[in-house]
């Protein structure tokens, strides 16, 4: 394409006016995911761990004692047996457990709920692009990548919210979002809201 269009123009002048979510609604929202999170994800892992602990076994390496435990924000996983605790520390369960675990949660649901995961669904809260009347993997994808961003900038990301016009954080302008009420989205998008 050679030539601007402004189609988002009419998704924008549909915004207009619409209730944006505050603050404490996000902020709760985030702590619940993130506690929905570690929840998943200690499961995960002690699946995983006693997934990896039957092969050793399997193969005549015995162990006999496993543990895990949240220690700050890394999850850790030691067990007697040195080859276990040797790819348990490796960097591929660190990568997963710490970027790729947390944007498919993100990514996923916020997409495939319509702009909300659990913690928001709690808090009657939803992601809506100001870009096109639905949210697309990619923005939703892109949104939970702009969380990393927001906490890169030792939590400023999240402040934002507090000096930007249209309260929005480093992810919501990454990903070309606002966050609103739900009663705010059913009543002013009534054709959209209903999906």
């Amino acid at each position: 394409m050679r030539t601007f269009s402004a189609h988002e123009t009419a998704w924008l002048l549909e915004l207009d006016g619409i209730e944006l979510a505050p603050f404490w609604r996000r902020a709760v929202a985030f702590v619940l995911d993130i506690g929905l999170i570690s929840i998943a994800l200690m499961a995960t892992l002690a699946l995983g761990a006693y997934c990896y602990a039957k092969i050793l076994e399997n193969q005549g390496h015995a162990i006999h004692h496993i543990s895990a435990s949240l220690k700050g924000s890394k999850f850790e996983i030691e067990s007697d047996n040195a080859a276990f605790n040797r790819h348990a520390d490796d960097k591929t369960v660190r990568i997963v457990t710490e970027l790729l675990i947390p944007v498919l949660y993100f990514g996923t649901l916020t997409w495939r709920l319509k702009g909300r995961t659990p913690g928001k669904l709690l808090t009657r809260i939803r992601v809506v692009s100001v870009v096109h009347p639905h949210l697309t993997f990619w923005h939703s994808v892109e949104r939970a990548l702009g969380y990393g961003a927001a906490t890169l900038e030792f939590g400023f990301g999240f402040l934002q919210f507090f000096i930007h016009p249209y309260r929005r954080c480093a992810q919501d302008r990454l990903a070309e979002t606002i966050v609103v009420t739900e009663r705010s989205y059913r009543t002013h998008l009534p054709t959209t809201g209903n999906h």
